[in-house]
């Protein structure tokens, strides 16, 4: 009887290895499956939040109503430090129509007011990105000046420095 019952344990010890092992394998299986749907309903549910968040995002526009752009034209002129460097500026103003009485005339005095500041900047005011942001605020400062508020912004369209 010895012999019986110390082979009977290695016959069901074998099953229980095999039972215990496949039942592993369907919990991997059924794991990594639930995995991959929960993780693609997940990135479903992310996006239609997106879109809806976009959909009520209310659309704020800088310039509305009644406004003109024109072209102040090609400003020239050296730099303060030397003779040798010279600039080039194209710029552009926003103003409410109507509110200027003469366009051609207020973008000639900006014109003349953008090359006489220019005049006065060195080639290391406005290199980099934080000094044509300064360049840009000054500008817009002065033509506010010159028109009494009536262009709403200068434009910087190209600069140039040789």
């Amino acid at each position: 009887m010895a012999d019986g019952r110390q082979a009977a344990p290695k016959k069901g010890g074998r099953g229980w290895i095999g039972a215990l092992a496949l039942v592993t394998l369907v919990a991997v299986g059924t794991g990594g499956a639930l995995g991959v749907y929960l993780l693609s309903s997940v990135e479903k549910s992310v996006d239609a939040k997106k879109r809806d968040e976009a959909d009520k995002a209310v659309k704020v526009l800088t310039y509305t109503g009644d406004l003109a752009l024109r072209s102040v034209g090609s400003v020239v002129t050296n730099l303060a430090e030397s003779g040798d460097s010279w600039v080039r500026l194209e710029s552009s103003v926003v103003f409410r129509a109507g509110s200027l009485p003469n366009p051609d005339v207020t973008l000639a005095e900006i014109r003349a007011d953008v090359t006489a500041y220019l005049r006065t900047v060195s080639m290391a005011q406005i290199e980099g990105a934080s000094g044509l942001q300064h360049l840009r605020e000054d500008l817009n400062e002065r033509v506010a000046l010159r028109t009494k508020g009536a262009v709403r912004e200068l434009i910087v369209e190209a600069v140039v420095v040789q």
